[in-house]
């Protein structure tokens, strides 16, 4: 018996295919990849401050870091990445917000296991904890937080 075609374009494979051939698609990656450049370097930039400025303990500095990253990153990736403008700004706000959150709970999970148990130093610590973290906000963010409209 044959599939029917609508329950084939809804098995997540397929839209993966169907998403990597379109050239919008790369654009938007290349956009959030700046954005998230930016965001990285005031997300390492606070965290630096915090941690060796202001002696704040290291988790803590994280999360003041990620706060100031993820104001900035919802800005630009509204207006610019995503040009989401039409959206319904609070709702697209708790969605990226929401992301950012479980994004953010698996850089911090991972900053802890590289300090504590790597023995890496902490701001490059923090740095390859957000760049691991980054994929899945990509996905959150395209997927979710700033769909586009059928």
């Amino acid at each position: 018996m044959q599939e029917d075609l609508s329950a084939v374009e809804l098995r997540p494979h397929v839209r993966v295919i169907h998403g990597m051939r379109r050239p919008a698609n790369w654009l938007q990656l290349v956009r959030f990849g700046l954005v998230g450049g930016l965001g990285f370097v005031v997300n390492l930039a606070v965290y630096t401050l915090f941690v060796h400025g202001v002696g704040v303990e290291y988790r803590v500095a994280s999360v003041v870091a990620w706060i100031v990253a993820v104001a900035n990153n919802f800005f630009w990736n509204r207006h610019w990445t995503f040009d989401a403008r039409e959206g319904i700004a609070h709702h697209q706000a708790m969605r990226f917000l929401l992301v950012s959150v479980l994004t953010e709970a698996i850089s911090l999970l991972l900053l802890t296991v590289l300090v504590e148990n790597g023995g890496l130093s902490k701001v490059p610590a923090q740095a390859i904890a957000v760049a691991a973290a980054t994929p899945a906000s990509f996905l959150g963010n395209k997927l979710w937080s700033f769909k586009a409209r059928a």
